[in-house]
């Protein structure tokens, strides 16, 4: 097989499960559990929490970056799909305008934030080694796809705008107006996966490393239970909206 053919192939299949695959990377973190208890007996507990919600802030500021792109895009366009790609317009504007991928770019700093906080440096630059190696076979399937779909139109767009570090000179505002209720039909599985997921490397960390009990966790580290607490019931309230009321439909968009 070629190499163009095997790129395509496996952009293909990482497509597809492009929401499960990055989940493998928490097999490769068991080890940091490990030295990040041993840093937060260095370090001290205040320390070692004022760390974890700096990095809680770099998590959510990934998911920011995706609303930010999702409330301007229209129907058509950046979905969830996994069976194969389509595309009714070709978005070059806004977030679009300054990096062709900033849904992925999103999606790198919410892991980056989960990999800090275990604060092994070299889960970090192995996350930044398995994350591009990963998403650039799916970059290329879909630029494959737009390109045939677009033709000059992607070219130039190609041309003028990075793949992944954003230049914020070629800034150009977005056609459409910005859609809450569209960032809340489609984002809200994000803010209970960034809680669930503190919530769960805290918990193992405490309980499982540590050897705490859950009576005295859940009263000295409260904070998580408020987190995920927080996260699932967003989430419980806006899936509900989406299934059973067309209160977050906008026509024209996602």
């Amino acid at each position: 097989m070629k190499l163009s053919d095997r790129l395509g192939h496996d952009g293909a299949f990482l497509f597809r499960w492009r929401s499960y695959l990055p989940l493998t990377l928490l097999v490769v973190a068991i080890p940091a559990l490990f030295e990040r208890a041993q840093m937060e007996i260095r370090l001290g507990e205040s320390a070692t929490h004022a760390w974890v919600y700096f990095c809680i802030l770099v998590s959510f500021s990934g998911q920011l970056m995706r609303c930010l792109t999702i409330g301007h895009v229209p129907a058509g366009t950046s979905g969830r799909g996994t069976k194969g790609q389509s595309a009714d317009v070709l978005n070059t504007t806004g977030l679009y305008s300054i990096v062709r991928n900033p849904l992925y770019l999103g999606n790198f700093i919410v892991m980056l934030g989960l990999a800090m906080s275990l604060m092994a440096w070299w889960l970090v630059v192995l996350l930044a080694l398995m994350y591009w190696l990963y998403i650039e076979r799916i970059i290329w399937k879909e630029e494959e796809f737009l390109g045939a779909r677009f033709g000059p139109d992607f070219d130039d767009w190609c041309a003028r705008t990075p793949v992944f570090i954003p230049n914020l000179a070629l800034w150009r505002p977005a056609d459409l107006p910005f859609s809450l209720k569209t960032v809340l039909r489609r984002e809200y599985h994000g803010v209970l996966a960034i809680a669930a997921a503190y919530f769960c490397i805290e918990a193992i960390l405490d309980l499982g490393v540590g050897g705490q009990s859950w009576n005295d966790w859940v009263v000295e580290d409260a904070a998580w239970m408020y987190l995920f607490v927080l996260g699932s019931l967003i989430y419980l309230t806006f899936m509900v909206l989406k299934k059973r009321t067309r209160l977050l439909s906008v026509p024209g968009r996602q």
